[in-house]
């Protein structure tokens, strides 16, 4: 008997977006220290390990050219030694130019296509509150749609065939849930074939507080209601379903002893339903703070301060690497 192993990664900057539509940003990112700190939680050269980047395209973006990481910068760097990238293609264009946005999409699998493991299309596109995210913009049903069936396309013409295009979202309840379903509706019978996979975002005990004695039951939960009432109901429940972000802030009345908690918790929660729930990774949210002088919830996601000094939750989140990847 097999058993199913999920994928693990990070996203190896500090700068994340905050619920104002403002960036968090501190120190810049040192990379000697990052490929150190990456080396350290793969555990081993050969063990398949997910880089988490950011990149984006607006109206102001130069088709034809090459197109940089934002976050972190010149991600490629990193994806050597058995580590690959998880690129997320950020769509923000107010003017809704799908068009530009596909031509941007397969550009990026021209130039990022042998070194990228996972390409997501647009990023928390249900979110239409946040200039940060996706949901914000016009057309970003039709971005998603067009944009998996262009990186789908240019990928077989390259030869890339392990390429796996995507989407995600944040957890969809109540009304929302029918999000994906709508994406299936519009795309068809061809969009759920080109499909790879479905992300999600998700920060337990972070935006609403779950008691600690309840958090594995609330996140075994979550993910079985996102398997069975969001996904099989679109006609997606043959698709592996992927963590594409979690993470939990250290800060004021956050100590870091929890963090190291909540990241055990979580990570044995993915390994333990791999297999029936068909997860098939999970990536961390984020390696380091974004500035560990400031107080801001969105300026201490990460496992390491802003000097790459571990906290707890380093350890542990390597421990369960090498226990479960």
């Amino acid at each position: 008997m097999t058993t199913h192993r999920p994928l693990f990664g990070v996203y190896p900057g500090g700068v994340s977006g905050d619920d104002s539509g403002e960036l968090a940003s501190g120190p810049p990112d040192d990379p000697d220290r990052v490929t150190e700190a990456l080396d350290r939680l793969q555990g081993r050269p050969d063990r398949p390990f997910l880089v988490r980047a950011y990149t984006a395209f607006d109206d102001t973006t130069r088709l034809g050219g090459p197109h940089a990481t934002a976050a972190p910068e010149d991600a490629a760097r990193y994806a050597v030694r058995g580590r690959r990238l998880d690129l997320v293609a950020q769509y923000r264009s107010a003017a809704g130019d799908v068009d530009g946005y596909c031509r941007f999409v397969r550009e990026l699998v021209e130039q990022y296509g042998a070194v990228t493991s996972t390409l997501q299309v647009t990023e928390e596109p249900n979110d239409t509150g946040n200039p940060v995210l996706d949901g914000y913009y016009p057309s970003v049903r039709e971005a998603i749609v067009r944009g998996v069936s262009a990186a789908k396309e240019r990928a077989r013409e390259l030869g890339y065939d392990e390429l796996r295009v995507g989407f995600n979202t944040t957890p969809l309840f109540g009304p929302s849930a029918s999000f994906v379903a709508e994406l299936t509706a519009l795309g068809g019978p061809a969009f759920a074939t080109e499909l790879d996979y479905v992300g999600l975002d998700f920060f337990p005990d972070v935006f609403r507080p779950v008691a600690a004695s309840g958090l594995a039951s609330a996140v075994a939960g979550l993910l079985r209601h996102h398997r069975d009432a969001v996904l099989a109901s679109a006609g997606l429940g043959h698709l592996p379903l992927h963590i594409t972000e979690h993470g939990w802030p250290t800060g004021e009345e956050r100590p870091p002893r929890r963090q190291a908690e909540v990241v055990e918790t979580v990570v044995r929660a993915v390994a333990e339903l791999a297999e029936p729930l068909r997860l098939s990774g999970y990536t961390h949210f984020a390696l380091r703070d974004a500035d560990s002088s400031r107080t801001g919830l969105f300026h201490r996601f990460g496992l390491t301060t802003d000097d790459y000094t571990p906290k707890p939750a380093f350890e542990t989140y390597r421990a369960l690497i090498d226990r479960h990847g």
